[in-house]
């Protein structure tokens, strides 16, 4: 049964159906064609969505694609590039910085690629860098997201694998700060060796002091998010919930830029960018129900355990599925379809709950930048107006630092296990 709903998954997709369709006929061939109740589609598909980590999807959506229709990332694009100066490079560091900022309040890499790309990849091509160059940055930086709360890779990882959220999002801080660390280390080195151009900026107190003023409303809704998270006092749904309502209040009564009209072009693209993910979701329960009938988890975990049952050589393995996966699955379906899978295994050999959630999203935001079916690469030639093969080749030197990241919260466990675990104390 499991090798038919194989067989037809890849052809779908070979075909060119959209992940959600090719995840759905598959479990309707394989239920239909080994007589399984056909009602299976409908009860699946619906239990997998009546889930409250999940109604914090649409929610974070919704609050990115708000803040960025107020116009505040380029008050804090402006803001962090007046603190960081007129070092060399200087641009290509705010763009890794203004990521981690505003990955406070997207959760996602395309959400990141989406408001953030052009102003980073303008900026820096005014400055002298080459587009290349400003386009491998912009999709390396793009992965902090998803690994910073609010992140929605994790949430619908912690909803499928039955791990904390408000946990697993807290888990996620050390290690995006690691990324972002290692990231500013490579352009640093990159600055030195290819000559990258200083900022044209000339900061001042006075300059650094008004910018500051201009951009503290947007600067606080992540924090509002992170300390929600980090108090106990909020859920990945409230604490959702909340930084709508924060950005609708300044966006109408602090800015004043934001409009009803672009309040409802907001709601319409949460609207499709939502019903696209929980679409995947939907399929993807029946598809994983179908495998579980068929005993595929507990016949995965038994070939896992049986190659190793040290916790790190079994986490390596994982990692080089997850990064060959990551080329050809969408990342949201991998999570779906592979965590249910592997993760009962690795659990039984050891490997903290959370350090895996981190390992399982790293490597396939890492996915997103590797052909054929990375979106990010796709995003950003679309935002750049660059070929994709010139956005590929700007992006292969930012695959050092995040591999290393990847191998650092592979082999550290505390990376990920020791920031949840000191606040649960």
């Amino acid at each position: 049964m499991s090798l038919v709903l194989l067989l037809v998954f890849a052809a779908a997709l070979l075909l060119g159906a959209p992940i959600a369709v090719a995840l759905g006929l598959a479990s309707a061939v394989a239920i239909v064609g080994f007589d399984l109740p056909v009602h299976v589609l409908a009860q699946r598909g619906i239990n997998a969505l009546d889930s409250t980590p999940l109604l914090a999807v649409p929610l974070f959506i919704l609050a990115a694609s708000l803040l960025n229709a107020m116009g505040v990332t380029t008050h804090i694009f402006d803001l962090v590039r007046l603190v960081v100066g007129r070092i060399r490079g200087a641009v290509a560091q705010v763009s890794i910085l203004v990521s981690l900022i505003f990955s406070g309040v997207s959760g996602a890499a395309l959400a990141d690629i989406g408001a953030l790309g052009k102003i980073q990849i303008d900026q820096m091509s005014a400055q002298g860098y080459r587009r290349d160059f400003a386009a491998g940055i912009t999709i390396a930086a793009a992965t902090i997201g998803p690994i910073f709360p609010p992140s929605i890779p994790l949430i619908i990882y912690a909803s499928v694998t039955n791990v904390s959220a408000v946990q697993l999002l807290v888990a996620g801080i050390v290690p995006a700060l690691l990324i972002t660390l290692f990231l500013m280390v490579q352009v640093a080195v990159m600055a030195r060796i290819y000559n990258l151009p200083r900022d044209t900026v000339s900061p001042s107190l006075s300059a650094v002091a008004r910018k500051a003023v201009i951009s503290l409303p947007a600067l606080v809704a992540p924090v509002i998010l992170i300390g929600g998270l980090l108090s106990g006092y909020f859920g990945p749904t409230e604490v959702a919930g909340v930084t709508v309502a924060y950005a609708l209040a300044i966006g109408f009564l602090v800015y004043r830029t934001l409009t009803f009209r672009a309040v409802w072009e907001s709601l319409r693209e949460t609207v499709e960018a939502t019903a696209g993910i929980l679409f995947i979701v939907s399929t993807a329960a029946v598809f994983a129900w179908v495998l579980t009938l068929d005993q595929v988890p507990a016949m995965a975990g038994q070939v896992l355990l049986g190659l190793s049952d040290n916790p790190l050589v079994l986490l390596l393995l994982v990692n080089l599925l997850l990064l060959v996966v990551g080329m050809f699955l969408e990342s949201i379906a991998a999570i779906l379809i592979i965590a249910p899978i592997v993760a009962p295994a690795l659990h039984q050999a050891g490997v903290d709950p959370l350090q895996l959630g981190i390992v399982f999203v790293l490597n396939l935001m890492i996915g997103l930048l590797t052909p054929p079916i990375g979106m990010s690469l796709y995003m950003v030639s679309i935002v750049a107006k660059m070929p994709v093969h010139s956005v590929i080749r700007g992006v292969l030197p930012f695959f050092l630092p995040l591999a290393l990241s990847l191998l650092v919260v592979s082999a550290v466990p505390a990376v990920s296990t020791w920031l949840p675990r000191l606040l649960s104390q």
